[in-house]
């Protein structure tokens, strides 16, 4: 063959080679044509490969590392062997040949197998295995799972690659899509997706030999390398991915910068996709390529790619074939276990036998594949090393698709027929499963338990067998199976049977370092852990683990099909229950786990499918010290107990004690007790205890409270050890079984006293407790539990200026005094000042020196020195001998013969005037001992000495203690004068002079005050002292003192003066002389220097109103008893108040707290008697009692004016005042008083509040009644017929209504009233609305209080009416008087009285004409005038100012109406010219009559308004009277009339004058009226011609309006039913005026008469439709811009069906319509849609041409919206649709249109509303989102689901809760659907908003309404109840 002779053993070697290293790639089909140094070894036959079938293989491999059998193994080795001998025969027969025809041959060879063979045709296909994969080879796979951080690939021959994510994107690519995205790969990739890939790298499996990993990389830069824009051509199929989306596609990248791609958006391929995404693959047909922008266009149509063959272009490479290209190609020859075929001229390649067209080849498959057969071909794989490709014809492949799966591992059939049987390899069957069959193959290892050596004897074609699938290859869509009986009858067969916590036996196929592989019977592997080989911790596996054991294990879990068991003896023996998830933790559960993790402060333990649990400390059994890792340690199987679980957060807590000791009730540690325990550790925040309880409590103390100090907290923290037990501990709270503790002996001490809830806090108390929080505003104080307080900041300090976080710090003791408690919020309110919560006890230096003595013991234990033995020696006040080791300059330092290392410390001070010489012995008393510095502070100085009983040092021992009779002299509580000796950091060390020198220890600061800074204090300097503790063990022998400035102990200079202080307090009788006599006080003295006072309200046991003070002179010694201690403030005056009450000094009264007690104790309505100690402008201030003041305002004290002119002069200072209580501010001890008697409340309650409430008092109006007489002061006079706004309370105002004002009717009824002025004043009226506020009415009218009321002048003649107070007061004809209320152009208001309007119209203010009525009648003018008719019920009343009599008009009017006969001739005035008709004035009469536009003339009148003017006399006979409805018809047509009759008489007059002369437009006289008995007599005309002329009586409803315009605060609109109408008179001075109209008005009134004529034509069409085209022709060009004729017109041709009739109108009509009546030309499109729509062929195109020009002229919406109208009334659904998703996209800014397409879905009962609305919402702009949301909700409400309308309303009422618009529609939809439990609901809420006062209002008005409609009583009263808290609420 052209190479080098190759000897056998060379041959041998290389065969041993071949057989060590696997199989690799056909050598015939891969080497160089060219020779090289490595061609000899393409002479070597290659070898049969084995069928791996592995695609569903598991993370842990069935088999070992090789897929073949031994017998499979010696038949290859065999052939081999075979055909190599055979080779070597060939060779020596054809070596004679020539050089030149062996490179021939070879040169044909190569060039058939594109330059790769060289040799002899190969026998067998080339197939993928993991021995011959290797990197850089290109595959073609689909994808098996899609993962988040991977992809999963099925390869040819069965095997499986990974994609990690950043291998799945180019990097420019992935730098397009955004990191905060999830789901990149699901996203964007698919499971059965077809991909080509390119081979990374192989990994073996690091836990388990003979597994592989194979890393794939989709990256189109590597598998497009060697890709240039020139080896692109059309036609050609590519990958690309989507690199950006752009308006009309989307941007390609091929993974190349040479050049990228276009994809249109229109295109096939993706309007079919939901979302194209960045990063998509795409694959697509190459179209047009724009080598100038280096760009090529895909087209992306599946069809077309499927189709596409590569066509064959000149010079090709291999680089340029990608995985998945189809290929034209034909058979080359057939191979032993597949086809070769030849492709693109210079290609060959492979398909093997599962890659046929056929998926079931049987044995003869061979005879459908005839050399040069012509097929078309995937490229299945190619190898650029070795120029290898394989090929597929799969018909599924071919087609591009991925073959569909229908079989799942572990699926078992019956009846599989046996397709093909394969010598020595296995079976193909042919499965029979659902919907289609699926192809498997079975090999020889899995055919039989025992080994089968001849398969085709024992299966024949055609049989049929039982078969389990055990694994799929997805590119191939082959089946593995397996016939082993055994396989069928395990119960673990698939990874889905594995369930955690079963019991399995299994066979160790391999043991590692990390642990066994064990498989299973039914062939799956688990992995069994090194730790989980042996009960106990083991460094590498036992000897019981050998290679073929059988052992029995349970499975620990099953995740990601990775299978993990446990050997260890106790879990598989386990019967307890198998915890495999959070779910399954139940409380009390008890079962084995493992521990995993051993911590100070417990275990971890880990129990199946990786769930886990932790075991705290206290739950170990564990003695106190025990360190956990002595008892247990890691992977130690335990019973556990679960004593509680969250699975939502996966907690579960454990405990080993698996039975817990049951506590009784009396032995439970309960809140607040106290307890002792023992230290276990000490930790970074505290410290953990064991208590001495049952059930082994654990309990923390943080570093804050193991002392009160700051300092000696941490210092105690830093010197305790584990054993150290604590005495006694104050449970602070109790966390399930641990407890909080403290060791604050401030908490201890006051234990029984510390509350535990609000009951048992009581105001104005002193409480222990602990700070626990710190804010900017305040401290936060906790007591037991979780009760805590709040000190606000003001309320924190003395000094507000100072920083709450400098002053306290967390966890600090402090004292608090209760200020507040509130049991409805539960708040409670402290204050931390020092002035209010110094201590009153030596507890806090007590505590202070015995933890030091406490500490100085520890640290003497930890340093392991001696005890404090010496400490005893060193008692306080002895007397020891030292020498002076050194001189300092602060001091002397003294040391002690036995005590080495103590030493004494001699300052300055305390040396007195010895002389301290180095290695001088001194004697020295003890003033102060530091045991844990070991320091001694000595004094030298005589005074402590004391040298009278001094003897010599010589005869004396070293040290003497010096008794001093010191308790004899001191008395607890004592106050003494004290004198500092040394100044220490947290105390003084002072003496006492006048107790013998007697030591003692004051404390600094005190518990609110550690961080405050402290007062400086100098050594000498004198301080007053109280006495609190004597020295005894308690105090560690210490005297113990309280600063003055800390216990406010009283000054003084000696100790008889303070026991004669002593000797008063609250509660004694004292023996005083008066001093001093004051308005308001007496000033006494008594005793020794003592100074006290005599409140003006403590002389008589009940105030009165004579002076207290009158019978007491100065000098007069009394008799009186100490009530209570005098303020801070006033203790420079004097000490002490005192009390001369009779019942104080002889009544048995408690002595004490009583007395101090000043309580107010009063209630509203009380009559109480004060003094005046104030008195200002408005107000005079009383004072009741020492502590209760009140005070008296102006208005309140008289009624009469002039008394309340001269306010200030009626009250003295000390003048008694007696009135009743209105109100009481008990915070301030402030009642407010009022003098009148008819003060009333019941039960003591106040009924109403003003419309403000002042903060120092609630304002009420309890003492105002209906008739009270009340002295007021005039606040505001009101502009018009206002009245004067008069005020007469602190808040309170009322008004004086205009009527009110006078009783005589004066023309300007408010001269003589000034602001500020007081008035006597009557209640007439008091209410109150819902919103809380009060409205008072006054009156000042004297003589309603029974005053004689002054004369006052005549107005005109007219002798003075009465005041009319009630409308049934008023007749008609009546003479009334009043005052203008309102002027309009067409009449006035005037006021009868006050509650009482009249209306005057414009025809009845005068006799003559009124030209301009505001100027005649000008508001507040007095007039006179006549009741015409009244309305008791409706309260209407109308007056006429006319002199004439007109009470007889009514009458006047029947007896005319009755005399008009039939037939008559009348003569009369127009008075209004109508559309429809005349109406005319009968002369001499008041009657008005209709004549018709049909009888005005024998000929048709064009237009009335040109032939006709109003005011023009004109001739007409009567043809109708109807007297029932009065009503009056007439006609004017020259054959009623004759010839001799002047029917037209000449008139200037213009329209506007007739108005003007008539008083009113000519609309007013067509109200229409709820009664025709109201009826005016004007309208009976014209509702005689509507019976003939329905038309006329719509025009007329719609053309009526109110006659006059009156403001909303006055009454309602007039009714103007009786209206007069005018007289002859009226109209021939209407005649006389002359013509005003300017150009401007004459044009409106042009318009105007258009329109109307318009009108009219529109409704005489409606009675009288033309019968013609002519006619239609002659209405047309009459009103050429109306589309309602043009539509008739329309709808008439069609009824003579003549379509193009029709059409050719609508076009007439388009173009004569004016441009500017765009609604006018829409109407006809709108016509011209339903005509095509009808008529159209075909209609719906014929609908798009009109719709689309329709566009170009009007509004493009407004054409849309009438298209989707007409679509909606014909029920197209269909074309409704797709107009509506173009209205949306071409009008999303449209909120009406988005509104139109929710109603469409609605209407429809779909349930796509929330896309669509989440849609519109991300379209519209943010100001229509509230319009819509709440639109579509109500479409919800209305006809879809309410549930969602209520989430929608919910939805934007969170985001605008005050919008009440939305509250109201929201409620009216509930209302509507009737389900009164939510709507009351709903109310609820409502009412509950914090909205102003008008929308509250509304929201309760709804839900009084709204109950009132269902008629409950209790309701409504609830309803009124709650608006009334609301107001008092809103009101305080």
């Amino acid at each position: 063959m052209g190479g080098k002779k190759i000897s056998k053993d060379d041959q041998k070697k290389k065969k041993d080679k071949f057989s060590r290293d696997g199989p690799k790639f056909n050598k015939a089909s891969k080497q160089s044509f060219k020779t090289t140094k490595g061609s000899n070894a393409t002479v070597l036959k290659p070898e049969a490969l084995s069928l791996q079938l592995e695609d569903e293989v598991p993370d842990f491999p069935r088999g070992g590392g090789s897929s073949l059998s031994r017998h499979e193994r010696d038949e290859i080795h065999a052939e081999v062997d075979a055909e190599f001998d055979a080779e070597q025969w060939d060779q020596k027969k054809k070596r004679k040949k020539t050089q030149k025809k062996t490179q021939a041959r070879e040169d044909d060879l190569g060039s058939l197998f594109g330059e790769g063979i060289t040799g002899k045709l190969p026998r067998y296909a080339n197939k993928i295995t993991f021995k011959n994969i290797s990197p850089g080879m290109k595959l073609w796979g689909v994808i098996a799972e899609v993962n988040e951080k991977d992809l999963v690939i099925g390869l040819p021959g069965g095997l499986r690659g990974l994609v990690r994510m950043p291998d799945a994107f180019d990097p420019d690519v992935k730098s397009e899509i955004t990191d905060i995205e999830s789901n990149i790969l699901p996203s964007r990739f698919h499971v059965g997706q077809l991909v080509s890939c390119v081979v990374l790298r192989l990994d073996d499996d690091k836990k388990e030999k003979g597994k592989h990993k194979i890393w794939l990389s989709l990256r189109l830069s590597l598998l497009h390398k060697g890709f240039t824009l020139d080896a692109v051509q059309e036609g050609m199929v590519l990958t690309a991915y989507v690199k950006s989306i752009q308006d009309h596609g989307y941007i390609l990248h091929f993974g190349l910068p040479s050049f990228t791609g276009f994809l249109l958006k229109n295109n096939q391929a993706v309007s079919g996709e939901i979302e194209v995404k960045i990063g998509q693959l795409l694959q697509g047909v190459v179209g047009r390529i724009d080598k100038l922008r280096q760009v090529v266009n895909l087209n992306c149509d599946p069809d077309t790619v499927s189709k596409c063959v590569t066509k064959d272009p000149k010079g090709i490479s291999i680089d340029l074939l990608v995985p998945g290209m189809m290929v034209n190609a034909r058979v080359q020859s057939i191979l032993e276990n597949g086809v070769m075929l030849s492709f693109l001229t210079y290609f060959t390649g492979t398909v093997d036998i599962f890659h046929l067209e056929n998926s079931y080849p049987t044995t003869n498959w061979k005879d459908e594949y005839n050399q040069n057969k012509k097929v078309n071909a995937r490229i299945l794989f190619i190898d650029p090393s070795t120029r290898a490709i394989g090929l597929t014809l799969n018909a599924h492949l071919v087609h591009n698709k991925a073959i569909p799966s229908h079989v799942k591992v572990g699926d078992k059939y019956d009846n599989s027929r046996v397709v093909r049987v394969d010598k020595g390899l296995g079976l193909l069957l042919e499965i029979p499963s659902t919907p289609m069959s699926t192809p498997a193959y079975v090999s020889i290892s899995d055919v039989a338990e025992e080994e089968v050596r001849k398969l085709e004897k024992t299966f024949k074609e055609g049989s049929h067998v039982r078969v389990r699938v055990l694994g799929f290859r997805h590119l191939e869509g082959l089946a593995t199976g397996i016939l082993k009986a055994g396989a069928f009858e395990d119960p673990v067969f698939t990874h889905e049977d594995v369930k955690p916590g079963m019991v399995v036996r299994a066979k160790i196929i391999a043991v590692d370092n990390f642990g066994a592989i064990v498989q299973f019977p039914g062939g799956l592997k688990a992995k069994c852990p090194v730790q989980h080989m042996s009960e106990f911790e083991v460094a590498k596996p036992g000897k019981k683990f050998k290679v073929g054991a059988e052992l029995v294990f349970r499975v620990l879990g099953c995740k990601l099909k990775r299978i993990t068991v446990t050997n260890k003896k106790t879990l598989v023996k386990s019967k307890l229950g198998i915890l495999s998830s959070y779910a399954d933790a139940t409380d009390g559960l008890v079962t084995h786990g493992w521990i995993t993790k051993i911590e100070t402060h417990g275990c971890f333990v880990r129990f199946y499918n990786g769930v886990q649990g932790f075991a705290p400390r206290s739950e170990l059994g564990l003695e106190p010290g025990c360190d956990p890792s002595t008892n247990y340690h890691v992977g130690q199987v335990v019973k556990c107990r679960i004593t509680s679980s969250v699975p939502a957060s996966r907690r579960i807590n454990l405990s080993f004690i698996i039975k817990p000791t049951r506590v009784s009730e009396e032995d439970m540690v309960k809140l607040g007790s106290l307890v002792s325990g023992v230290v276990d550790r000490v930790t970074t925040h505290g410290v953990v205890v064991y208590v001495n309880a049952k059930g082994y409590l654990e309990g923390t103390i943080s570093t804050e409270h193991l002392a009160d100090h700051h300092g000696h907290a941490t210092m105690m923290k830093s010197v305790l050890k584990a054993g150290y037990e604590f005495d006694q501990l104050l449970v602070l709270d109790i966390e399930g079984n641990h407890l909080v503790l403290s060791a604050k002996h401030s908490l201890i001490n006051s234990a029984q006293q510390l509350p535990l809830n609000l009951s048992q806090i009581h105001p104005n108390s002193v409480v222990h407790g602990y700070i626990c929080n710190l804010i900017e505003t305040g401290c936060f104080v906790r007591f037991l539990g979780r009760l805590t307080g709040f000190s606000p900041r003001h309320k924190a300090t003395d000094d507000q200026r100072v920083e709450l976080s400098e002053s306290f710090y967390i966890g600090q003791s402090v004292r608090s005094n209760i200020l507040d408690v509130s049991n409805d919020t539960g708040r409670i309110t402290v204050s931390l000042k020092e002035s209010s919560c110094h201590s009153t006890d030596a507890s806090f230096i007590q505590e202070y020196f015995l933890l030091e003595e406490k500490i100085a013991k520890l640290q003497s234990l930890d340093s392991g020195g001696s005890e404090l033995h010496w400490v005893e020696r060193f008692s306080i006040g002895s007397v020891i001998e030292g020498k002076i080791e050194e001189t300092k300059d602060i001091g002397v330092v003294v040391s002690f013969e036995k005590y080495h290392d103590v030493f004494g410390f001699i300052t300055h001070y305390q040396l007195g005037r010895t002389i301290a010489e180095s290695g001088s012995l001194v004697r020295a008393v003890v003033l102060d001992v530091a045991s844990s510095e070991r320091l001694v502070d000595l004094s030298l100085k005589p005074e402590f000495l004391d040298e009278s009983r001094g003897e010599s040092l010589k005869s004396k021992s070293h040290k003497k203690k010096r008794k001093k009779e010191t308790s004899k002299d001191l008395e607890v509580h004592q106050t003494v004068n004290a004198i500092v000796e040394i100044v220490k950091e947290n105390y003084l060390v002072l003496s006492v002079p006048e107790c013998n020198y007697a030591i003692g220890y004051a404390s600094i600061s005190d518990y609110n005050t550690q961080k405050f800074p402290q007062k400086q204090f100098l050594t000498g300097q004198s301080v007053i002292a109280t006495v609190m503790a004597l020295p005894s063990p308690s105090t560690p022998g210490r005297l113990f003192l309280l600063l003055n400035s800390m216990s406010e102990a009283t000054d003084t200079s000696s100790s008889k003066r303070a026991k004669k202080k002593s000797s008063y307090k609250v509660g004694s009788l004292v023996q005083a002389e008066i001093t001093e006599i004051k308005p308001l006080e007496l000033k006494l003295k008594f005793g020794v220097g003592f100074r006290g006072r005599v409140h003006i309200t403590e002389v008589n046991d009940i105030n009165g109103l004579e002076d207290p003070f009158g019978n007491l002179r100065i000098g007069q010694i009394v008799t009186a008893r100490i009530v209570a201690k005098a303020k801070q403030s006033d203790k420079k005056i004097y000490q002490w108040e005192l009390s001369l009450k009779p019942k104080m000094l002889t009544g048995l009264l408690d002595i004490g707290d009583k007395l101090m007690t000043d309580d107010v104790d009063f209630s509203t309505g009380q009559h109480v008697t004060g003094y005046v100690y104030k008195v200002d402008s408005d107000w005079v201030w009383l004072t009741i009692s020492r502590d209760v003041r009140a005070q008296l305002f102006i208005l309140d004290s008289s009624c009469e004016p002039s008394e309340l002119g001269e306010f200030s002069k009626r009250f003295h200072l000390g003048e008694g005042v007696s009135g009743h209580i209105l109100s009481i501010n008990t915070q301030k001890n402030l009642l407010r008083l009022v003098l009148n008697s008819s003060f009333a409340v019941s039960n003591g309650n106040i009924d109403g509040k003003d419309l403000k409430m002042d903060d120092h008092l609630s304002e009420v109006t309890a003492h105002i009644h209906e008739g009270d007489i009340v002295g007021g002061r005039i606040s505001k006079i009101l502009p018009g017929v206002g009245g004067l706004l008069v005020q007469i309370g602190p808040q309170l105002y009322g008004r004086v209504h205009f009527m009110e004002l006078t009783d005589s009717w004066v023309p300007d009824p408010l001269s003589g009233y000034h602001e500020g002025q007081f008035v006597r004043c009557k209640v007439l009226e008091v209410s109150r609305t819902v919103r809380g506020t009060t409205h008072v009415e006054l009156s000042l009218r004297s003589s309603l209080d029974g005053m004689v009321s002054q004369s006052s002048a005549e107005i005109g003649g007219h002798p003075p009416c009465k005041h009319v107070e009630t409308i049934e007061e008023l007749q008609p004809n009546v003479v009334v008087q009043g005052y203008v209320k309102n002027v309009t152009s067409k009449g006035c208001f005037i006021l009868l009285s006050r509650k009482i309007d009249a209306k005057v119209l414009l025809s009845n203010l005068s006799d003559g004409f009124v030209d301009n009525p505001e100027k005649d009648f000008p508001i507040g003018k007095l007039l006179i005038g006549r009741v015409l008719s009244v309305e008791p019920l409706s309260k209407r009343v109308e007056v006429t100012l006319k002199t004439s009599s007109a009470s007889s008009a009514p009458k006047s009017e029947i007896n005319d109406l009755r005399a008009l006969h039939i037939g008559d001739i009348i003569s009369g005035r127009i008075k209004r010219i109508e559309s429809y008709g005349l109406f005319i004035t009968i002369d001499d009469s008041n009657l008005v009559g209709l004549c018709h536009v049909s009888e005005l003339s024998d000929h048709h009148i064009d237009n009335i308004e040109t032939k006709y003017r109003a005011g023009e006399r004109v001739t007409a006979k009567i043809l109708k009277v109807d007297e029932q409805r009065r009503r009056i018809s007439l006609g004017m047509k020259d054959s009623y009339i004759g010839s001799d009759v002047d029917i037209r008489l000449p008139s200037k007059q213009q329209p506007d004058e007739a108005k003007r002369g008539n008083g009113f437009s000519d609309d007013t006289t067509l109200v229409s009226f709820p009664s025709s008995s109201l009826l005016g007599v004007q309208n009976m005309d014209i509702e005689g011609e509507k019976e003939g002329f329905p038309v006329l009586a719509q025009a007329e409803s719609r053309a009526s309006i109110p006659p006059l315009e009156v403001s909303l605060d006055d009454i309602d609109l007039p009714d103007m039913g009786n209206l007069v109408s005018q007289d002859q008179e009226r109209i021939d001075e209407a005649d006389t005026i002359h013509e005003r109209n300017t150009r401007q008005a004459k044009k409106k009134v042009k318009e105007e008469r258009e329109k109307e004529i318009r009108a009219a034509e529109d409704r005489l069409l409606e009675n009288d439709i033309p019968r013609t085209a002519d006619e239609f022709e002659k209405l047309v060009r009459s009103s050429p811009n109306s589309s309602f004729v043009w539509i008739k017109y329309m709808a008439f041709a069609l009824s003579m069906a003549d379509v193009e009739k029709a059409r050719s109108i609508a076009e007439r009509a388009l173009q004569t319509i004016s441009f500017r009546e765009e609604k006018e030309k829409l109407n006809v499109w709108v016509a011209y849609f339903n005509l095509e729509n009808e008529y159209g062929n075909p209609p719906e195109e014929a609908v798009v041409k009109v719709f689309q020009r329709a566009l170009q002229y009007n509004d493009p919406k407004k054409v849309h919206v009438a298209l989707l109208g007409m679509y909606e009334r014909t029920e197209q659904h269909k074309l409704i649709d797709e107009l509506l998703d173009k209205m949306t996209k071409k009008f999303k800014h449209s909120c009406k249109i988005w509104l139109r397409r929710v109603q469409r879905i609605l209407n429809q009962q779909q349930d796509a509303v929330q896309p669509v609305v989440n849609r519109a919402l991300l379209s519209l702009p943010r100001h229509k989102h509230i319009k819509f949301i709440s639109q579509t909700a109500i479409l919800e409400f209305k006809c879809g689901v309410p549930d969602r309308g209520r989430s929608m309303f919910e939805g934007i009422l969170r985001e605008y809760p005050k919008r009440t618009d939305l509250w109201s529609v929201y409620l009216d939809q509930e209302i509507r659907l009737g389900e009164v439990d939510i709507i009351r609901a709903l109310f609820e809420r409502a009412i509950s908003l914090s909205l102003p006062p008008k929308k509250m209002k509304f929201l309760f008005k709804r839900y009084l309404d709204y109950e009132k409609s269902l008629g409950d009583e209790e309701r409504i009263e609830s309803v009124k109840r709650k608006a009334m808290e609301y107001v008092e609420t809103t009101l305080a």
